[in-house]
């Protein structure tokens, strides 16, 4: 019985395995990063229209889409209920992930239930 080489078959298809697990982990980290920049950039958009709620929604929607559009995300919806607003925006995924369904998140700022 000749086995000469059979290791190495085995170690290339070990390496393919490591390597393609390694990239799967990559893809999944790089998705994570992109939800967690959506859900930053939903705090920080409403944290800012809620600072200019008083100029009206026109105002405060304008800096929360100059927030969401400086930290790469896009603005869904910018709603003001009184002195409440309420942030909706969708994240990019980076690479081969790109075109899947985007990460989003919903924020919300304004005075403390009384």
């Amino acid at each position: 019985m000749n086995d000469r080489g059979s290791a190495t078959v085995l170690a290339a298809v070990l390496s393919l395995v490591v390597l393609v697990l390694l990239g799967w982990l990559v893809q999944l980290g790089a998705a994570t990063a992109a939800r967690q920049r959506a859900e930053g950039a939903a705090d920080l958009a409403a944290l800012a229209a809620a600072a200019h709620v008083i100029g009206g929604p026109e105002l405060a929607c304008a800096q929360a889409r100059r927030v969401t559009g400086e930290m790469r995300t896009r603005l869904l919806t910018c709603t003001l209920t009184g002195r409440e607003v309420r942030i909706e925006v969708a994240g990019e995924l980076p690479g081969p992930l790109a075109g899947r369904h985007p990460p989003s998140a919903r924020a919300r700022a304004g005075p403390a239930p009384g």
